[in-house]
C-alpha cells in the first residue's frame, strides 16, 4: 500500500530493514516488547516480511519463534498476526472460526460477505497449503441447512446479469409468500454486482414500504436470519458493518479486523465507528486495553478522529 490509500498503516519512509534488524534484536535479548511494537506497528506487512526475512539472514533465527519468548497474552496474539502475510491471516482467522467447538458464525460471514471472490478464492488457495485441507469442505463440515448453502454461494461468487426489476418482484414475492424461501435470496445476493443489489435492496424497500433487515429478522430464524442480514449489511455498507463489530471491543475481533483492514479501509472503518458510537476508535481504545497491547493498536488505528 501507499500514501493515498484508506489503510492507517503505510510503508515507513527511509525503510531499513538492517537497521530494524539489530535493534529488534537487541531487543528481543533484553525482553523489550515496547521496541517491537513500536518498530514493527510502524512498518507496512511487506517490510516486516523484509525485517523477518533479514533477521533470518543476519542473525540465523527465526523472527516469530524470538516474538513468541518475549511477548505474551494479546499483545503476542496482535503482534504474531501482524507478521502473517494477508492471505495467511484471512486464512487463520477462517481456520480459527470453523475449528474446535462451535463454529464462529459471524467471522465466518465477515470475511465471506466483505471479500471478492476473487479474494475468496485466494484465501482458500492459501488455507490448503496452510492446513493441508479444503476450506469448503470444512465449512460445509461444520454447517448445515440453508446456511451451508448461503457460505458455499458466498466461496463460489459470481456476477450473473440480472434486471433490477425480475430482482426485486422475486425477493417481494419471497417475503410475501407464506413460508419464505431463502432460495431466492441466496441465488441473488451472492450472484450479482454490489451496484446492481444496493438499487433491488433499495427498490425492494420503496416498494413494500419496509427496511429489509427487519424484514428478514421476521421471517427468517438461526443462521440463515444472521447469514442473510449480514450479507445485507455488507452490501448496503462493509464499513459501518465492521465498526458495528468493533463496538464490542472483544480483543479476538478487534485484532483480527483491524489487522485485515489496516493497509486497505481503516480509515473508512474509523470514520463509520465515529458516526456509530459518537466516539473515535482511538478513545475507545484506550478505554479497555492497557499496556504493550494498547500502544499496538494505537499505532494500527494511527490517530485520533
Amino acid at each position: 500500500m501507499c500514501w493515498g490509500t484508506l489503510g492507517t498503516v503505510r510503508p515507513f519512509p527511509s525503510f531499513r530493514p538492517q537497521r530494524d534488524v539489530v535493534v529488534i534484536h537487541e531487543a528481543l535479548v533484553k525482553k523489550d516488547a515496547g521496541t517491537l511494537v513500536r518498530i514493527l506497528t510502524n512498518r507496512n506487512n511487506a517490510q516486516r516480511q523484509e525485517i523477518a526475512k533479514t533477521f533470518k539472514a543476519t542473525t540465523q533465527q527465526d523472527l516469530v519463534a524470538g516474538m513468541k519468548k518475549v511477548l505474551s497474552g494479546d499483545v503476542e496474539t496482535l503482534m504474531l498476526q501482524l507478521m502473517m502475510l494477508p492471505l495467511q491471516h484471512e486464512a487463520h482467522r477462517l481456520q480459527q472460526a470453523i475449528a474446535g467447538l462451535g463454529t464462529d458464525e459471524e467471522t465466518l460471514l465477515e470475511i465471506l460477505c466483505t471479500r471478492s471472490s476473487k479474494q475468496v478464492r485466494d484465501i482458500s488457495a492459501v488455507y490448503k497449503e496452510l492446513y493441508k485441507k479444503d476450506l469448503e469442505k470444512d465449512v460445509k463440515g461444520e454447517t448445515s441447512g440453508d446456511f451451508a448453502k448461503l457460505v458455499v454461494a458466498l466461496m463460489n461468487k459470481g456476477e450473473v446479469a440480472g434486471v433490477v426489476q425480475t430482482d426485486i418482484e422475486t425477493l417481494a414475492a419471497s417475503l410475501n409468500a407464506k413460508k419464505t424461501d431463502a432460495a431466492p435470496w441466496i441465488d441473488i445476493l451472492t450472484s450479482r454486482d454490489l451496484n446492481h443489489l444496493n438499487k433491488v435492496l433499495l427498490g425492494l424497500e420503496r416498494e413494500s414500504g419496509q427496511m429489509v433487515i427487519p424484514a428478514l429478522e421476521k421471517r427468517f430464524s438461526g443462521d440463515i436470519r444472521l447469514g442473510l442480514s449480514v450479507l445485507v449489511q455488507c452490501i448496503k455498507n462493509p464499513d459501518v458493518y465492521l465498526a458495528k463489530r468493533l463496538t464490542g471491543m472483544k480483543a479476538p475481533l478487534v485484532h483480527g479486523i483491524m489487522v485485515s483492514h489496516s493497509e486497505e479501509d481503516l480509515l473508512c472503518i474509523r470514520v463509520a465507528f465515529l458516526k456509530l458510537a459518537g466516539t473515535s476508535l482511538y478513545t475507545t481504545l484506550q478505554k479497555h486495553f492497557k499496556g504493550d497491547h494498547l500502544q499496538a493498536l494505537l499505532a494500527i488505528c494511527r490517530s485520533e478522529d
